[in-house]
């Protein structure tokens, strides 16, 4: 799993492109009678904001990791492992990415009960001019999603604000387990 986690943080063209794919292949599902061709394309004109939004995070996120996606790509791997970096470099693009991190979720449980509630009405709107097999299926697609985005975003948080905590606790070779955070699978 870190192998393709590290593949991802370097090439993240791919999860675009599997993004894509993955949206397209959801909309043909649901719409069966349009050509897969125009399903395609119009899943990457949707997706022309999605992609523009993940290469400036990932600009900025290099940037602030030293300019590099291998530093970028050792950081991410001390933040997975809850390990504080021992080089004084790489301990402070560790700050500023998880202080960076944590600023941008402050609206979280916003944004979490925002789409809540925007399943909930496509899901209510779909069943009155969709069928029922769709209905539900978007319905279990929902939850499955929400409590998928809602475990994964608790993880987050709780992982970037542990290691800050481990970090401004001032040992340079510390590591975030001391400070509570559960350790994690070295392959993860």
């Amino acid at each position: 799993m870190r192998r393709i986690n590290d593949f991802f943080i370097r090439h993240s063209w791919v999860s675009i492109v599997l993004g894509v794919v993955a949206a397209s292949v959801l909309t043909w599902m649901l719409y069966p009678g349009r050509s897969p061709g125009a399903t395609v394309v119009r899943a990457c004109l949707y997706s022309v904001a999605g992609v523009a939004a993940v290469l400036a995070r990932r600009r900025k996120e290099k940037r602030f990791a030293g300019g590099s996606t291998e530093r970028l790509v050792s950081v991410e791997q001390h933040l997975r492992a809850g390990e504080v970096p021992s080089d004084p470099e790489e301990r402070e693009a560790m700050r500023e990415i998880v202080d960076r991190r944590l600023h941008q979720t402050r609206h979280r449980v916003v944004g979490l009960v925002f789409l809540a509630v925007l399943f909930a009405g496509a899901t209510v709107l779909f069943g009155l001019t969709g069928g029922p097999l769709r209905t539900v299926g978007l319905a279990v697609f929902g939850v499955v999603f929400m409590g998928w985005l809602t475990w994964n975003s608790n993880r987050q948080t709780r992982r970037l604000r542990t290691m800050r905590d481990a970090m401004r606790s001032g040992s340079p070779h510390g590591s975030a387990q001391a400070a509570g955070l559960p350790p994690t699978h070295p392959a993860v």
